[in-house]
């Protein structure tokens, strides 16, 4: 039976990492009855090993369901559940590009943290209705009262409009699903005579091919219908609709307002494209839905299969895991020391790192991951601008004017006795601070504009060191400002090897020079000769290690006797290193790369 467009709500679930959002959409699934408390497991919507094993959302995740009100009308809820975590921002805003409203979950022992603002302006630049809801009141040092002016003084909610509940009891969770029938606005009705549907989402089934996820806005989808892709204007024939209960169930149609997914002809990842618009092939709209922002990675990294016959496989499976992560972009590109590979591009640190996990679990991928970096912008002489993210096509120094590096302008809350240390932190990592606010009598929140080369690899692990594990950050692209950018080329024996380059600022380069010569170090064998490993910038060396060479003993046959005989053989022996090092070559192992091209080096 369709679903009247007036009884439908679309919503989603916001918040700062760890402040109860999965919690609550059990519950909610458990109110509803779309699952029995006999059968419900802890986030029941986190499908993924890596989301349990880590106790994080990656994925956002639609599912549909009804709930009858107290006013006796039966409601159909489409719920999307979003992750917290400031590398995942892309899902949340894709989340709320299908929605009317937002529950904003703010952990009532925590406050308001980073993201909870992030995600909260997200929702308000989208016009969406936001529900604060208040969790976890049930623990002892909950302070309701405190949080609720936090959230009217952040961000402008009134105290009036917070319902308090206990995700994990169950608590107030009533009050939320008739808050969300009253407030949250159905969705517009749909122009007659036309059909669009906005793709949010999509995956790939080795059976059925690419299935995109869809939220209807016009008109409704059918088996049997042939829809169009407005973007590439190509022709598919629907094979299947149907909701998340929380599985993908079918059924006849999906009326206006409904999330769900369409099962077509669609075989190929490179035909979806997360924003485009499904029309009806033989009345097609005149103008596509609004998708949302393209998203532009920030941390770029190389990804070479350990194994070069895999290369194909790589390719295979990058590109269909594309089809899922619409933030994923890559290139091919190929190394010296590594063979071909990809260059990939990341929205940050926690994304780079789930990638990488999910394509050795998923894809049975062996793989390499280069030092993370970023783009910068080249400005050359001649007037033109090339934005490089890999060292090896870094222009001559002679034909550059200036480089500019990418700035984030960083949001970040702590306890006030720990402002000291971040603004040290910041410092050191090339920042500075730009405003300072009070959020209660213990927090504040600092606002600092930071390169983002400088947070990629142990920020935020200082972050929580230095703040005992309290603080919360998170960050936006505040553009580009210029930056004396350097390469710093490693020499092995004299000669560069360009698998090793890198780029990063001039105050930075002794260490990072130090840092690479001493893994090296470590890991090339000893040869019959000595193996200078240098850093340097241009023709200026800032940074030496030395391999020692094996030495036979050739005295430990001369017993007594002149000792002149001893000091020929031990000259002959060094006249002989000489000449060895002057045509020997340096074997450097597969290890060597891997340890120094480790993200976590």
């Amino acid at each position: 039976m369709t679903t009247p467009t007036e009884l439908i709500r679309n919503f989603c679930i916001i918040a700062h990492i760890d402040h109860g959002k999965s919690t609550l959409a059990d519950r909610i699934l458990e109110r509803t009855g779309l699952i029995s408390p006999r059968d419900a497991v802890p986030q029941v919507l986190d499908a993924m090993d890596l989301e349990r094993e880590r106790g994080i959302t990656i994925k956002a995740h639609p599912v549909s369901m009804h709930y009858t009100a107290r006013d006796g009308r039966t409601y159909r809820f489409h719920l999307i559940d979003t992750p917290g975590h400031v590398d995942f921002s892309y899902e949340v805003a894709r989340s709320i590009a299908a929605c009317e409203g937002a529950l904003l979950v703010v952990d009532a022992t925590q406050g308001v943290e980073a993201q909870t603002v992030a995600n909260a302006l997200l929702a308000m630049d989208h016009g969406l209705e936001i529900i604060p809801v208040l969790n976890k009141i049930d623990l002892p040092s909950a302070d309701v009262p405190g949080v609720a002016r936090q959230i009217e003084d952040i961000l402008a909610i009134p105290m009036e409009e917070r319902i308090c509940i206990s995700a994990k009891t169950g608590e107030g969770v009533d009050e939320v699903l008739e808050a969300i029938v009253r407030r949250v606005p159905p969705p517009r009705p749909g122009r007659p005579g036309q059909v669009r549907a906005l793709v949010f989402d999509s995956t790939f089934d080795p059976y059925r091919g690419v299935v995109p996820y869809v939220r209807v806005v016009d008109g409704e989808l059918r088996a049997g219908r042939t829809l169009r892709m407005m973007s590439t204007g190509v022709d598919y024939e629907v094979k299947e609709v149907g909701r998340f209960e929380p599985r993908p169930v079918p059924c006849d149609a999906l009326p206006p307002g409904s999330v769900g997914y369409v099962v077509s002809t669609i075989r190929h990842p490179a035909e979806v494209r997360i924003g485009d618009t499904l029309t009806d092939a033989a009345r097609p709209a005149p103008e596509p839905l609004p998708g949302f922002r393209r998203i532009h990675p920030l941390v770029f990294c190389g990804l070479y299969p350990v194994n070069s016959a895999d290369y194909e496989k790589l390719k295979a499976s990058l590109e269909r895991y594309a089809l899922n992560d619409s933030a994923l972009q890559f290139q091919p590109e190929s190394s010296a020391a590594l063979g071909l590979g990809f260059r990939c591009g990341f929205l940050g640190l926690l994304h780079m790192e789930i990638v990488q996990e999910r394509l050795r679990r998923e894809y049975d991928c062996d793989i390499i991951a280069t030092y993370p970096g970023v783009v910068y912008r080249v400005f050359l002489t001649d007037g033109g601008m090339r934005e490089v993210d890999n060292p090896a096509v870094l222009p001559e120094v002679t034909r550059i004017e200036h480089i500019e590096e990418p700035i984030i302008r960083a949001r970040i809350i702590c306890h006030n006795e720990h402002i000291g240390d971040m603004m040290q932190l910041v410092m050191d990592k090339r920042g500075r601070l730009e405003k300072t606010e009070s959020i209660d009598a213990r927090r504040v929140m600092l606002t600092a504009r930071l390169p983002l080369n400088e947070v990629l690899v142990d920020f935020h692990d200082r972050l929580k060191c230095v703040s005992r594990g309290y603080a919360s950050m998170d960050y936006e692209l505040a553009g580009y400002e210029a930056s004396d950018i350097i390469r710093l080329d490693i020499l092995i024996h004299g000669e560069v090897v360009d698998a090793f380059a890198c780029l990063v600022h001039r105050d930075k380069a002794a260490g990072r020079g130090r840092q690479i010569c001493r893994s090296l170090c470590e890991a090339i064998p000893r040869h019959q000769f000595p193996i200078p490993i240098q850093a340097a910038i241009g023709r200026t060396i800032i940074a030496r290690e030395t391999i020692r060479p094996y030495r036979k003993d050739v005295t430990a046959k001369c017993y007594g006797g002149d000792i002149t005989r001893k000091r020929k053989l031990l000259e002959r022996q060094k006249e002989g290193k000489k000449r060895m090092k002057q045509v020997g070559e340096v074997g450097i192992p597969q290890e060597a790369f891997i340890r120094v091209l480790k993200a976590d080096t």
